[in-house]
């Protein structure tokens, strides 16, 4: 069981914290012969499979695509531009960490994957990791998607989203009364969220607030927040619900 991250967004939608504590890695390493049987595609400056999947690396959801910009092992009839990019991204060629849509020594990965005198060659797949601009995107969206099932309940007066649920992650949610939202993305077996969520305001309001540097709905830069939130979480992963005076 793990918590994955916390989110901090503020009533306008923007965030103002965000912390990864424990990011699992999954990625795979093959050496592959030319063509490449897999379609890559650029996206967001780096290199994501757009089609295809073996040994563990998937690409987009098939039936999710556009006319774009073909790349290795692209046939005419599969040029295409999946929307959003869920697929996995090449992270590494034989060894060398990629940076963004170019290898180490600086050549674009497209054009040094297509070029059949590189091959054989390793090339290592994974989850790309989120930039900060993405993550500011992905609060905003957030911040929207919270409004929107707010205003679709049948109830009045209805609190938002909670809780989100996937196979491998669940998201949760808890709204102050000022319109500060902490969000936890945690493992779907963890217990104790809803304590930990509280506890968290409890941090916010005596580390942040309490700041006379500090200035409401601004990005959080402060040590003891960091601290006391680290702690709180090592705590909520091994005993699961926070009791009394914790």
């Amino acid at each position: 069981m793990a918590i994955f991250s916390v989110y901090v967004v503020n009533k306008a939608g923007g965030l103002i914290y965000q912390l990864d504590h424990y990011a699992p890695r999954a990625d795979t390493e093959k050496t592959f012969s030319f063509p490449l049987d897999l379609v890559l595609r650029p996206h967001d400056e780096r290199v994501v499979v757009a089609f295809g999947q073996r040994d563990g690396i998937r690409g987009e959801a098939p039936g999710r695509a556009g006319p774009g910009r073909a790349g290795p092992g692209d046939r005419p009839t599969d040029r295409r531009r999946a929307v959003p990019a869920v697929g996995h991204a090449v992270l590494a060629i034989n060894g060398a960490e990629v940076n963004g849509r170019f290898t180490a020594d600086g050549k674009d990965v497209l054009e040094f994957l297509g070029n059949p005198a590189n091959y054989p060659v390793s090339i290592r797949f994974g989850r790309h990791r989120l930039s900060s601009n993405e993550k500011l995107m992905l609060a905003s969206m957030f911040h929207s998607l919270f409004a929107i099932g707010s205003q679709l309940s049948p109830e009045v007066g209805s609190s938002g989203i909670e809780m989100l649920e996937t196979d491998t992650f669940k998201l949760h949610c808890f709204q102050t009364l000022t319109g500060i939202k902490f969000v936890v993305l945690a493992d779907p077996r963890q217990a104790g969220i809803d304590s930990l969520l509280r506890k968290i305001y409890e941090i916010y309001s005596d580390f942040a607030l309490k700041n006379p540097f500090y200035s409401l709905e601004m990005p959080i830069r402060c040590e003891l927040f960091d601290q006391n939130l680290k702690l709180a979480l090592e705590v909520a992963e091994k005993a699961g619900p926070f009791g009394p005076g914790s």
